[in-house]
């Protein structure tokens, strides 16, 4: 896992990730699309089913819109009429490092769990 600067943050992250590792690992420690890929299918909201290679990369960008909703990045808009969520960008990202979008994704989906009431 890359060092996450902000030593609470990096504490909470990891704990979230042992608990979802208990919870949805089989014996295999999640890494963050892991943890991304639980978030779509939460968001998206019809359970875990098979999903085809596409709808997997949809799940992801939905994780990815959510956890970014909250610092104002998208704002959702709706379902489809197949019941996908969508939402439409509000400012452009700014320019980070690949470690910076990694600590700020880590953030959001600590905030995300701490924010829907898991305990972890």
């Amino acid at each position: 896992m890359k060092q996450i600067k902000n030593f609470k943050t990096q504490d909470r992250w990891q704990t979230l990730v042992n608990t979802m590792t208990l919870m949805f690992g089989n014996g295999k420690e999640l890494d963050t699309q892991a943890i991304l890929f639980l978030i779509g299918i939460n968001e998206l909201g019809k359970g875990y089913k098979t999903f085809t290679k596409d709808e997997k990369l949809n799940l992801l960008h939905i994780a990815i819109c959510r956890l970014l909703s909250n610092y104002g990045y998208y704002k959702y808009v709706g379902r489809d009429n197949e019941g996908w969520p969508h939402w439409k960008t509000n400012t452009n990202l700014p320019k980070l490092k690949p470690e910076e979008q990694d600590v700020l994704i880590k953030q959001a989906a600590v905030l995300y769990f701490e924010e829907a009431g898991i305990e972890f």
